[in-house]
């Protein structure tokens, strides 16, 4: 088997470019980049196949061996699908940046320059995660009794049209012996 050079420098390159435009504060960066990998392992995919070969179809060759390998071809295929679908998340949240702020850059907050800087206190920081903590746990809503419950479970004793017949996940009772089964 003999890889071209070639595809070996251009996917290297392309994996290159695109770690170093992901790395950007600009979101339409990030999607360049996300495409340039997506491309860049699609062509590793590519490289990964082998020598072309016949058709992977029953009869196709006289033998496995002249037959090109499939798996390499439904990877591509998988990696084409999920790339499409995370570019068009990316455009989601670049427009969604966009009209909200104008700009399609990821700024610092405070916290982020306060962590850059070293200025951040650390214990105070951990003060106010266990404020929270506590407050939360006064908050439970563990649904003890029927009363406040959000959901109620009606029967038929509720309403008189209503069937409870509707099949469980509990085993049924075998019928004993002169006795109808509960499908009867």
């Amino acid at each position: 088997m003999s890889v071209s050079l070639v595809l070996i420098i251009v996917m290297a390159v392309l994996f290159a470019c695109g770690v170093y435009a992901m790395l950007e504060r600009s979101l339409t960066r990030v999607l360049i980049g996300f495409l340039l990998l997506g491309n860049a392992t699609n062509l590793l995919l590519l490289i990964v196949m082998g020598e072309p070969g016949v058709a992977p179809f029953f009869g196709a060759a006289a033998s496995p061996d002249e037959m090109s390998d499939p798996l390499p071809q439904a990877l591509t295929l998988t990696a084409i699908v999920i790339t499409f679908a995370v570019s068009a998340f990316l455009l989601a949240l670049i427009y969604r940046s966009w009209q909200l702020g104008q700009a399609d850059t990821v700024e610092d907050d405070e916290a982020d320059r306060a962590v850059r800087e070293g200025t951040a206190d650390v214990e105070e920081t951990m003060d106010d995660e266990i404020e929270i903590e506590d407050e939360d746990d006064e908050a439970t809503t563990d649904f003890v009794g029927t009363d406040t419950a959000p959901i109620t479970v009606l029967g038929s004793r509720d309403f008189a049209g209503l069937r409870d017949d509707a099949p469980v996940d509990r085993p049924r009772n075998p019928p004993g012996p002169g006795e109808k089964g509960e499908d009867a």
